[in-house]
């Protein structure tokens, strides 16, 4: 307790010097591009009009020049920018403007009198404003570009925009994506503050997607301010109002499949010295998360959410910005055939299950009633509070000082009558969970600019604090005979609810602090760019470690040809994964968790080496294809284990990973109406036994195998069409995923029937099982007896090795392939106005209605189904 109250001292001094400092300018991870335009005689130019450009990411913004002849651009993402001047009476002018700092970029326009007395120009690029002179391999969003783009989840759409939109990264259920071959091993850093634990709707709510303005995703080897969590960085620059005068904004609501209900706004406003962003928004569906079945049953959830960025400049020198978030989401744990009606499988022979009368349902142990359907509820509620001040000093040194406090506190409810939680064959405990996940700390860097040098030096420090309470039950008797109850010698026999045993409880507390320090320098000369950094981590928690980092990168940019090669090399310190830590490092007092699952061990860091080559290379000024090859040695690679099919997840570490693979991504910047991309990708997910940390613990069993986020192709082909700025637009999606590796199905070894009678009908029928003509149905197995010849086995889900052939590593189950395609149609003026604009989508998702599967009994989640069919509406004003 007294750690907890002195982390909380610490943020609130924090805070305090923050916001009683001298004074506090641009954003960690965004820039600003100010000039003044001129005459050839230097009388100033108002009134002139001022673009900037970066058709790769989809940014455009223009604005006009004061009385002054000055303009400014706040809130502008790392890029290379074109930039184009046009004025009555003069000449246009062009320049490129390269923002790579949080340090203001000044550029002088000097305007040629001309002939001409238009106003307008078209903003045109060439093959050298499509390549980065850049180390890193990483992909640039716009909201101009993602604003079409179908979204699948609406509950978790930030995760579906990286999926689609960024090469490497491989979809999985509830808004989970694995990122270049590693288990979730993803950071997000918004506006500067690092967010490094779990984002998948099952464990916390996400930013909202309306909040966002851009994103870089970055999956080369990661600068060294970045840590933790590296594998992807995203990026994430919020929208902004400062220097917006006139209000603007968007009120929309939207209706479709699933009694699926949205409505939000969100509004930009301010003054020359100050603005506010506020967005906010709701959602209530019949399928908030991907059920285990193609039919959705039990699976109502809502949402909630408002963002809100301040910002205040009040000087040439100083700015503070705060951004305020507030989320919360309530949703049903969706059932599968089994936990909604308990069936009472064929040929039952498990001692202590008995069936009813007609030997179809399942019967409640205690009270000799039908079990009754599952009913398990989650409730996340997160909130995040993050100020920062910044001070310029000169023209080439900017200091930024930000604090930060953010919490997730999951909640998951079991059915009142906990027996009903029981389902043969999958989950034989109910359980209940009360947990916090607290991040407070601050960050404080110095940027750098001049010359050939980008230097920028900092300071992060991070306290996270740990509450887990959990209640567990065990509610199978066949389970509780296994283990040999009613045996009081046995601690799990007390938590025993079907011979008159109690919930037990777990309460476990615990707190992780991490110091980082950095320095690095970008330094740019000629057709060279120099990425050298170094980082020092220091982590204390259940384990404690400390290293030295070296983040090493060159590229070099071939002028004539447009081509950019690079190298990067990356020594990374990875942190555990911080949901259910404690239970995971230590287990519990009495033994009773660890008597199921296997004795525990604290999960010491990892430590990897990460090595990348690629190119960039532009065709012209209509196509640019950038490609990037990795190879990560990590010892100590983490996974999640569960316990059972519960929302007990818990964070496990193997011996060592080794991955490999590739990622390209292909753009077509905007052809007069046309922009598309192709992202396309496959990673080699190679994990080592023994097991070395988490509950379970094994340091016996040795071997190589493929891990379920290994997947050897994936691709994503977007391609929307606006022929003039005012018409009709349409957008298309195709995702392609060669399957995720599902290690849970049986196969056959060559010379006896496969046996399959330790799945349950209704999961042999989610996995698509079949022998012979005979398909699984929720009720039926696909024999008698669970066993059927290998010639006559298959699945129409799954792609099962030829018998004999399987092998954990070389040849493992995968699920089957899939193709999904969805597409939208929309109109952003529908009656051509002004000032006020109505605007009208219609969204299909999954536009076959393919049936497939996200997974299969994963080891982390269980069965989940891709999302069928399904149509929205949205309707918009702007104004």
């Amino acid at each position: 307790m007294f750690e907890r109250i002195r982390g909380y001292g610490f943020l609130i001094l924090s805070l305090s010097w923050l916001l009683f400092a001298a004074n506090g300018r641009a954003q960690s991870h965004s820039g600003s591009i100010d000039g003044v335009v001129k005459d050839q005689s230097g009388a100033s130019v108002p009134g002139a009009k001022v673009e900037i450009t970066y058709p790769v990411s989809g940014f455009h913004r223009e604005t006009t020049t004061d009385t002054d002849g000055a303009f400014r651009f706040t809130n502008v993402p790392f890029a290379p920018y074109h930039l184009v001047v046009t004025a009555a009476g003069f000449d246009s002018i062009s320049q490129d403007v390269d923002v790579r700092s949080a340090v203001p970029v000044n550029v002088q326009i000097s305007l040629k009198v001309g002939s001409a007395a238009s106003t307008t120009v078209t903003v045109e690029s060439n093959g050298a404003d499509l390549i980065e002179t850049e180390s890193t391999f990483h992909t640039d969003v716009d909201r101009n570009l993602f604003e079409k783009l179908p979204l699948e989840s609406q509950s978790s759409e930030v995760s579906s925009l990286v999926t689609l939109a960024s090469p490497g990264v491989v979809a999985d259920s509830n808004g989970l994506f694995h990122g270049l071959g590693d288990h979730a091993e993803n950071s997000f850093s918004v506006d500067g503050q690092p967010i490094t634990d779990q984002q998948s709707k099952v464990f916390s709510n996400q930013v909202p997607v309306d909040s966002i303005q851009s994103l870089e995703v970055i999956g080369g080897a990661p600068p060294a301010e970045f840590g933790d969590k590296t594998s992807l960085v995203i990026k994430v620059t919020t929208r902004s109002g400062l220097g917006q005068t006139t209000p603007v904004g968007t009120i929309r609501a939207s209706y479709g499949s699933f009694g699926s209900v949205t409505g939000g706004f969100d509004v930009a406003f301010g003054g020359k010295k100050w603005g506010n962003f506020i967005s906010a928004g709701g959602l209530n569906t019949g399928r908030f998360l991907d059920p285990p079945e193609f039919t959705v049953m039990h699976d109502k959830g809502n949402e909630q959410n408002i963002f809100d960025r301040v910002d205040f400049q009040p000087n040439g020198a100083d700015t503070i910005h705060l951004n305020l978030g507030y989320t919360r989401s309530w949703f049903q744990d969706p059932n599968s055939f089994d936990a909604q009606s308990h069936p009472c499988p064929p040929a039952l022979t498990n001692p202590g299950v008995t069936c009813d009368a007609t030997g179809t349902v399942i019967l409640n142990p205690v009270t000799g009633n039908p079990l009754g359907p599952s009913d398990q509820r989650s409730q996340i509620k997160t909130f995040n509070i993050a100020p920062t001040w910044t001070h310029l000093f000169g023209g080439t040194t900017l200091f930024t000082f930000g604090a930060f406090v953010r919490r997730d506190h999951y909640n998951y409810f079991p059915s009142a009558d906990p027996l009903n939680d029981f389902s043969l064959f999958l989950q034989s405990t109910s359980v209940a969970q009360d947990r916090k996940l607290t991040n407070a700390g601050f960050r404080s860097d110095v940027s750098y600019v001049k010359g050939a040098h980008n230097i920028k030096a900092g300071i992060t420090f991070q306290h996270t604090f740990l509450t887990e309470r959990d209640s567990l039950g065990i509610v199978d008797p066949t389970f509780s005979a296994s283990l040999g109850c009613p045996d009081p010698a046995v601690p799990a026999c007390a938590a025993d609810l079907t011979t008159g045993g109690s919930l037990f409880n777990f309460r476990g507390h615990g707190d992780i602090k991490e110091i980082a320090l950095y320095v690095q320098d970008t330094i740019t000369e000629g057709n060279w760019s120099f990425n050298l950094g170094i980082r020092g981590d220091l982590y204390r928690g259940f384990t404690s470690s400390s290293q030295a980092e070296p983040r090493l990168g060159v590229a070099y940019n071939i002028k004539p040809t447009n081509t950019v090669l690079r190298v990067s090399y990356a020594r990374i310190l990875e942190t555990p994964f911080n949901e259910n830590l404690v239970v995971a490092s230590f287990g519990d007092p009495g033994g009773v968790i660890s008597s199921v699952l296997g004795t525990p061990a604290p999960i010491p860091p990892g430590q990897r080496n990460e090595f990348h080559g690629g190119l960039q290379q532009a065709f012209g000024k209509y196509l640019v294809i950038d490609a990037d090859y990795l190879w990560k040695y990590t010892h100590n690679a983490y996974d999640f284990g569960v316990l059972f099919n519960t929302p007990i997840t818990f964070p496990i570490a193997w011996h060592n990973s080794k991955i490999s693979g590739f990622s390209v991504r292909a753009s077509v910047p905007n052809f007069h109406g046309l922009t598309a991309f192709v992202v396309l990708s496959g990673v080699n997910s190679r994990f080592f036994n023994p097991q070395v940390g988490g509950l379970g613990t094994d340091l016996t069993t040795t071997g190589a195998f493929r891990i379920d986020h290994d997947q050897k192709f994936q691709q994503t082909t977007h391609v929307q069409y606006q022929p003039l700025q005012n018409y009709p637009w349409i957008a298309f999606t195709w995702r392609y995923d060669n399957g995720l590796v599902a290690g849970a199905v049986p196969f056959g070894d060559g010379t006896n029937p496969v046996d399959v009678s330790g799945l349950s009908p209704d999961q042999q029928f989610e996995a698509g099982l079949f022998c012979g003509s005979v398909h699984a149905t929720p009720t039926t197995p696909i024999s008698p007896n669970g066993l059927c010849p290998a010639n006559l086995y298959g699945s129409t889900f799954l792609s099962i090795p030829a018998p004999g052939t399987q092998n954990p590593d070389h040849n493992p189950a995968r699920v089957a392939p899939r193709n999904l395609f969805d597409t939208s149609v929309g109109h952003d003026n529908l009656f051509h106005g002004d000032r006020f604009k109505w605007s009208l989508r219609f969204t299909v998702i999954n536009l076959t209605n393919k049936v497939a599967v996200y997974n299969f009994l994963s080891t982390f989640s269980g069965t989940h189904y891709v999302t069928p069919r399904t149509y929205t509406a949205e309707l918009g004003f702007h104004f």
